[in-house]
């Protein structure tokens, strides 16, 4: 099949890029030109701007498309505006949206496609289902083809690592068995999904009429607590055992606004998703486990040269400092 990927040089959409041209596909990725990526030879590209309407007129008419892959679709006008474009002309539109636009915390688990999206998490959380309700609202009226697939944490390649304090230096730290600031007391649950995995998800909907019309959780089927995060992480890099300090999730969020925004809408909640739908129609499987991505990761990270030393950071310590000063006070006060 013809596929235009809009957005074919990001974390997920280059693996989706590499999957569908090894699953077969003619593949034209549809960017702005500003992100270097490394692709098939065969993977033509087009340069121009999501948002420019004539610019999108333009990719469908040069190509006999069977399927677009919409990756950078954050706007519900943009949506709306691939619709009208689309409309018609193609066989299928996969939209790339998130578990973001489900409301937290969520009432139970583990969360379905129907699960309750209001009041929304975040900003970012209402665009996407807005979006969506543009693609479904589509589907029922028009009967545009969309499928959509709801990601969660996404990892790999470049991307590095996340963690509570969201720094570059979380794989030296761990490596030389520095303190790790960890939110709460570590218990919550979540998944990390490796962008292969994903990536293959959005292959197996490409010309799959199963699909069509159909809302996907695309996320990790092997979820943890963080102090498993972490200590799994560490056992991936042969590092020590790690040093996790376990700080309350409102005292981060009032000290380090800036650095800790992910918790307020992401990490303190726990959020098990059932991805039954996508097993049963795309054959999804999480197949790379964490220890593995942690390992493939790393050595990317180590390739280019990007694995930023521990002391890089100073701040990390200034933290891990004042908890452990204000938590040794407190129990001197009441002793």
């Amino acid at each position: 099949m013809q596929v235009l990927i809009v957005g074919g040089t990001g974390l997920i959409s280059t693996a989706i890029t590499r999957q569908a041209v090894a699953a077969g596909h003619d593949v034209t990725v549809f960017t702005r030109g500003e992100t270097e990526a490394d692709l098939p030879a065969s993977v033509d590209c087009l340069t121009g701007d999501r948002t420019d309407r004539a610019a999108l007129e333009r990719a469908r008419d040069e190509l006999a498309l069977g399927c677009v892959i919409d990756m950078v679709g954050f706007d519900p006008a943009d949506v709306e505006t691939a619709i009208d474009v689309f409309a018609g002309r193609v066989d299928q539109y996969v939209f790339c949206s998130t578990v973001d636009v489900y409301h937290r915390p969520v009432e139970t688990m583990p969360i379905r496609e129907r699960a309750a999206r209001a009041p929304p998490v975040s900003e970012y959380g209402a665009e996407k289902a807005a979006c969506e309700d543009r693609l479904f609202e589509a589907a029922r009226t028009r009967g545009f083809p969309a499928t959509i697939i709801r990601p969660w944490h996404t990892y790999g390649g470049s991307g590095g690592l996340i963690d509570t304090l969201s720094t570059e230096t979380y794989v030296d730290r761990l490596r030389k068995g520095k303190p790790i600031v960890v939110h709460g007391d570590g218990t919550s649950v979540w998944g990390p999904c490796h962008r292969d995995d994903v990536a293959g998800a959005f292959v197996a909907a490409v010309g799959n009429q199963e699909a069509v019309g159909e809302a996907y959780h695309v996320t990790a089927t092997e979820p943890m607590t963080w102090n498993q995060y972490h200590r799994r992480a560490a056992r991936a890099l042969d590092a020590p055992e790690p040093d996790l300090v376990h700080v309350p999730t409102d005292a981060l969020r009032e000290a380090l606004p800036d650095r800790t925004a992910p918790l307020a809408d992401h990490f303190q909640f726990s959020t098990v998703f059932d991805t039954t739908k996508a097993e049963r129609d795309l054959g999804y499987r999480q197949t790379v486990s964490w220890e593995e991505g942690v390992t493939r990761t790393v050595a990317r990270l180590e390739a280019d040269d990007a694995v930023t030393a521990w002391d890089a950071d100073p701040e990390y310590d200034a933290v891990v400092s004042a908890w452990r000063d204000a938590t040794a006070a407190f129990v001197d006060d009441l002793a």
